[in-house]
């Protein structure tokens, strides 16, 4: 699994702390700005969590790209929905070689990862055969697991990454969102 971090907002506490104030203030965000000490607006920033006041840091925003990760782990990413998702498509993208997560529990257990990959052979071959006979890559799919690998592109503002990571690095999370939060979280 890979998590890179490709974007964020420059200047995070800067744009909270004008975000906040302006919605109180006759003039502009980038006066209110000027304005302000560091200090200041790290204060500010400090007391709008402790209030729970969350709204104005949604406008801070972070991108990651996400590879080496399931079907199985896309599929619980996507119910965050205050974030944006761009997916690898298995309907233009062709599987024909398709790489696949072997979950731990599965992994340690010599008999039970040689079923699974016998298994994911089985689901290429016929994938392939699938492919060969014209079978459109947007319907051979079907038969793929939800241990096909993929890749996706993530943006989360910061208090649905906030969230997100509550709700992810907790021990009830499943093994794999957890690594994954785990990263992001680094």
């Amino acid at each position: 699994m890979k998590v890179i971090l490709l974007n964020h907002t420059p200047n995070p506490d800067q744009l909270v702390a004008a975000a906040a104030r302006l919605c109180y203030s006759p003039v502009g965000a980038d006066q209110l700005l000027e304005k302000m000490t560091e200090k200041q607006v790290f204060t500010l920033v400090d007391d709008l969590l402790a209030m729970g006041h969350e709204s104005p840091i949604e406008h801070v925003s972070f991108t990651f790209a996400i590879e080496g990760v399931s079907r199985a782990l896309s599929h619980q990413l996507v119910r965050h929905r205050i974030a944006s998702f761009s997916q690898q498509s298995q309907r233009y993208v062709k599987e024909d070689a398709f790489d696949y997560i072997i979950p731990p529990s599965i992994a340690q257990d010599a008999e039970a990862k040689a079923a699974f990959v016998s298994l994911m052979e089985q689901i290429q071959s016929t994938y392939n055969q699938l492919s060969s006979k014209g079978i459109p890559s947007e319907d051979a799919r079907y038969v793929l697991p939800n241990a096909c690998e993929t890749k996706i592109v993530v943006t989360m503002n910061a208090r649905s990454l906030y969230n997100f990571l509550t709700v992810r690095l907790c021990t009830r999370a499943q093994w794999e969102i957890r690594k994954m939060a785990e990263l992001i979280r680094a």
